[in-house]
């Protein structure tokens, strides 16, 4: 099984998403692309997030029509803050006697920022990585984003096109659509009262203007 594993906040879920899912799902030729919402993002302790419930339904609204996309609440039954690496972590042991192949999923400005996330290190060594980049992007090498003694973990396979770990998984970078589209921005316009048609799934838009989520719209 290939699967890939794609968390965020999603609030709300948009087209951005779901374009980017699809197309890492193909250059990957993954069986499933799982949607992880964190239930408290440790990047945003303090910031106001629409109630997981909420993000969840809209999710599941989002991706309905898409038999390789699913819903995961782990991180919601688990409680406390939301940690990739338990995630990850949870998922493979969940799944070790299935011979699960797991691609993490992020877009390079998470990755750029990837050493502030908890157990950063294990977590690089414990799957596949598949970080999105916009067109134009060029890659230098991954000293520069990691450090120099941590970097040597990694040696770049030509055949896979990507940086290959001592523990046998591989560090992609590919290039995706690039759709200018924020969950922040859709909250704000939202809250103006500006349209959001073509921003986020119909369906979601629907939900959103039915249960008033981010103000007047």
């Amino acid at each position: 099984m290939k699967w890939g594993l794609f968390g965020g906040t999603f609030d709300p879920i948009h087209i951005g998403h779901l374009r980017c899912a699809q197309e890492v799902m193909e250059l990957f030729d993954l069986n499933r692309i799982i949607f992880v919402p964190a239930a408290k993002p440790p990047h945003k302790i303090d910031a106001a997030v629409t109630p997981f419930y909420h993000r969840e339904q809209m999710i599941r609204q989002a991706i309905e029509d898409n038999p390789a996309f699913s819903f995961s609440d782990v991180e919601n039954r688990r409680g406390g803050t939301s940690y990739s690496v338990e995630t990850v972590e949870y998922l493979l042991d969940k799944y070790r006697l299935e011979d699960l192949e797991l691609y993490f999923i992020l877009g390079q400005d998470a990755f750029h920022a990837i050493r502030s996330w908890k157990d950063w290190e294990r977590l690089l060594l414990l799957c596949n990585f598949a970080v999105m980049t916009r067109p134009g992007y060029v890659s230098r090498g991954l000293t520069d984003i990691l450090p120099p003694e941590f970097a040597a973990h990694f040696t770049y396979d030509e055949e896979a096109q990507g940086y290959r770990s001592t523990t046998g998984h591989c560090l992609y970078f590919r290039e995706v659509t690039f759709l200018d589209i924020s969950s922040s921005n859709i909250r704000k316009r939202a809250g103006e009262g500006k349209s959001i048609h073509y921003l986020v799934p119909e369906a979601v838009r629907h939900y959103i203007v039915k249960n008033n989520l981010y103000g007047n719209r």
